[in-house]
């Protein structure tokens, strides 16, 4: 179950849950404020309203509005990582594994809870803890493309990490766009679309020490 699913199914005021269950469903509530609202324009009052507990009792789990967000971006930063790294563990052959590297990112930004604008949206960047957590992520996401790179081709650690930064950005910004064109075009079509171009450049550079996949 999801920290919204929580959410929704403890919603009742007076519900009394275990404490991990309890963070769960103040999460998911922080979640679905923040992400309507943005972090300048959420309020405490709105998430304790939203999760429907009293304020004192989201005090007991996170001590202001900056804890509760980092909190969430920690969480979500981990998906983004997890759902990248299990892509890339997913097949040997080096196509199919630029589509589910691809998609990945898609289906991180599809997601309705909208956790992706936290992550690649946020409006809080100017804050050090904040940007800390998104550059680190996308660091780890491209240096676990990059690891797969320099295994394949042989190309320096630098020449992967500048290749794997390309693949993952170009990844997070077609996918937004696509979410947010709203042009129709099914998620599966434009993962293979994005991948077409993306292998016509990666297929460039040879397998190192065995026949190209």
């Amino acid at each position: 179950m999801t920290a919204i699913e929580q959410t929704e199914a403890a919603r009742p005021r007076g519900t009394r849950l275990p404490r991990r269950a309890r963070r769960n469903q103040l999460l998911g509530a922080a979640q679905e404020v923040f992400v309507a609202q943005g972090y300048h324009a959420a309020a405490m009052d709105d998430i304790a309203e939203r999760a429907g507990v009293s304020k004192p009792v989201l005090y007991q789990h996170f001590p202001g509005k900056l804890e509760l967000y980092l909190a969430l971006l920690d969480q979500h930063c981990e998906s983004l990582l997890q759902a990248v790294r299990t892509a890339l563990a997913s097949t040997t052959d080096n196509k199919l594994r630029v589509e589910a590297t691809m998609d990945a990112y898609f289906a991180y930004v599809e997601d309705e809870g909208g956790a992706f604008r936290l992550v690649f949206e946020s409006d809080l960047t100017n804050e050090p803890a904040v940007r800390e957590r998104v550059d680190r992520v996308s660091l780890q996401c491209a240096e676990a493309i990059s690891d797969v790179i320099a295994g394949d081709t042989g190309l320096s650690k630098d020449e992967s990490m500048l290749l794997a930064v390309g693949l993952g950005g170009v990844s997070q910004v077609v996918a937004r766009y696509w979410l947010s064109s709203r042009s129709g075009i099914p998620r599966d079509t434009a993962v293979q679309l994005l991948t077409s171009l993306a292998w016509r450049g990666i297929a460039g550079f040879p397998l190192h020490g065995a026949d190209q996949h």
